[in-house]
């Protein structure tokens, strides 16, 4: 399939799972099919000096969800993937990631280099990691909750702590980071007031929150000595919700992104704006289709993981060109 007959068909955007979306076995049915696939995981075990892709094909599953792994993972397995969707001649209008997914992102717009976007992952995991000892923080999802209330809930519980929003995923899930006692607190606030549900997540680090301050400061440097270019198409970036093409605001955003919330709704609904029809999900996982469905279940979705998954979605490319 040409980029010309996809384009016929109106906007597509490709989205890129962030943390969260590993499994053992991701990518590893990619890998057996496509060479480029292949040679991504090849690349990013060479850049890392340990064998990311035995982790991911293989686990342990305990390994595969430490911070610093679980980051080169998913991104590895993300841009295997775009990789095998572009060797088969398909070219989005935009693209976007949630959290580290916009590494992948950037990768795709080639904005970043994939060796340099692994390495930066790799201690952009660290760092957070580091950031806050273990116990410290926590995150939570509050579900069925409008964004004002949620955000009164963390103003109302903080209490010389911090809390705050640290995701807007979509107009029924909103997730919030800060201190662990007061986001517990906000929690129960937050069901108190009518939320669907809010529950605690199962989190190494309370990411997206001003407690990642240490983190950005490390990460700005790393990424102020990274090379950018501007993006060949429009990203949607995270902390603004707004469409980027330059390397500055590129590099700006990822570091803003650290302790800047995650603005997900905002950012699909700027693609429902430009027009997009089509959103195919590029990774491990369908968490953003999931998402998708709360924004605006009128759109169509599809995702790339696997061989199954690679050929459906195929099927609906061609189907759409037709």
């Amino acid at each position: 399939m040409t980029q010309t007959a996809i384009s016929h068909a109106g906007a597509i955007a490709l989205l890129f799972p962030g943390q969260g979306s590993q499994a053992v076995g991701m990518g590893k049915e990619l890998a057996e099919h496509h060479a480029v696939a292949r040679q991504t995981f090849e690349e990013a075990d060479e850049v890392l000096g340990y064998k990311l892709s035995q982790l991911c094909f293989e686990g342990p599953e305990d390994k595969l969800r430490l911070t610093e792994i679980t980051q080169p993972a998913i991104l590895t397995v993300s841009v295997a993937a775009w990789r095998v969707l572009q060797q088969k001649g398909v070219a989005a209008h935009y693209v976007a990631g949630h959290s580290l997914g916009e590494y992948s992102a950037h990768v795709a717009a080639g904005t970043l280099a994939f060796a340099d976007a692994v390495r930066t992952v790799r201690h952009r995991g660290k760092y957070m990691q580091e950031a806050v000892p273990v116990g410290v923080g926590g995150m939570a999802a509050i579900l069925g909750l409008a964004p004002e209330r949620v955000a009164q809930a963390c103003a109302d519980a903080a209490e010389g702590e911090v809390c705050e929003t640290a995701n807007l995923n979509s107009p029924e899930q909103i997730v919030i980071s800060g201190n662990l006692a007061a986001v517990e607190r906000a929690a129960k606030l937050a069901d108190e007031r009518g939320a669907k549900r809010a529950k605690m997540l199962p989190v190494s680090a309370p990411f997206h929150c001003s407690l990642m301050k240490p983190a950005q400061d490390r990460l700005a440097a790393d990424l102020r000595s990274v090379s950018f270019q501007a993006a060949s198409v429009p990203v949607v970036c995270n902390v603004d919700a707004e469409l980027i093409a330059t390397d500055g605001q590129s590099r700006e955003a990822l570091i803003r992104q650290v302790t800047g919330s995650v603005k997900w709704d905002q950012s699909m609904r700027v693609l429902i704006h430009q027009g997009v029809h089509l959103f195919v999900e590029v990774g491990p996982g369908k968490v953003l289709s999931g998402l998708m469905r709360q924004i605006d279940r009128s759109k169509a979705c599809a995702n790339v993981e696997n061989e199954a998954s690679l050929a459906k979605t195929m099927e609906k490319l061609y189907a759409a060109s037709a």
